[in-house]
């Protein structure tokens, strides 16, 4: 890599990367509305799903213009949902993050094209209760294909990854089904904890599984205290994996590497 690029100051790259990442998060609003309602990302342009009205550019400006127009349509005042505004400031502070860890490195291209993905899918999983294939079986082809590449990764983790994560899943369901005669697990969660493995590796797993059944479980009694939801409400496992899988890439590793070595410290690689 060249010396120039390397000398320019972190933090203006970070601040160039969030911004990047601000655009990216009103890109990703655009395919959480309309993929799941089987419509083209691509076109028509982007339009207020009341009144029709084309929106122009400067009522696109990401976080900006939906704070100027307080939330609501320019011309029929619709009012416009706050993910619009949440998800394009998470991108941007998620892809500031990840640089000012991994800075200059492929492991760096990686997590930024695995959080956009992460955070899209969180938010249909959320409206949908459905993670796309789309995105997942994608994830884990372009995990494999980025641990075969990256000098900074193992394909035999990666390739490990798939299998762990995805085998898990796979019987945790298969044995659910079995006890209750129904689905606990869905799919789409099978094939995202098996991309997670894809991108971080076997040793992610455990505490992937650990940590997002803690959240899952701890939202999951808080609908059940303040009465919104009874023991049998579904909901949606994804987020939560997507979030441990985020906790694992800004200092996650780090303790599950602690906790592996406790019990199975042969089969962590030696630096």
């Amino acid at each position: 890599m060249s010396e120039e690029i390397l000398n320019i100051p972190l933090s203006f790259v970070v601040v160039t990367v969030s911004l990047l990442g601000l655009l990216l998060g009103s890109f990703a609003n655009v395919i959480i509305w309309r993929l799941p309602r089987e419509e083209s990302i691509v076109k028509p342009r982007s339009h207020c799903t009341k009144c029709q009205k084309v929106v122009r550019w400067f009522d696109n400006v990401p976080v900006i213009s939906w704070i100027l127009l307080k939330g609501r349509c320019r011309y029929c005042k619709l009012k416009i949902s706050w993910k619009y505004p949440l998800v394009e400031s998470l991108m941007a502070v998620l892809f500031g993050l990840i640089f000012y860890y991994y800075q200059w490195s492929w492991t760096t291209l990686e997590l930024l094209i695995f959080a956009f993905g992460l955070v899209t899918v969180s938010f249909i999983d959320f409206d949908h209760m459905i993670l796309p294939d789309e995105f997942t079986l994608s994830g884990i082809v372009i995990g494999l294909l980025g641990s075969f590449l990256n000098p900074q990764r193992h394909f035999l983790s990666s390739l490990a990854g798939v299998f762990l994560g995805g085998g898990f899943l796979w019987a945790i369901a298969v044995i659910y089904f079995a006890m209750r005669k129904q689905e606990g697990m869905g799919g789409g969660d099978i094939k995202l904890l098996a991309w997670i493995g894809a991108v971080l590796g076997w040793e992610s797993i455990p505490f992937v599984i650990l940590v997002s059944s803690l959240l899952g479980s701890l939202v999951g009694m808080t609908y059940v205290f303040r009465g919104g939801a009874g023991l049998k409400a579904s909901i949606p496992f994804g987020p939560y994996l997507a979030l441990a899988a985020l906790i694992y890439i800004f200092g996650g590793q780090s303790i599950g590497n602690w906790y592996l070595n406790l019990f199975l410290p042969q089969l962590l690689p030696t630096n």
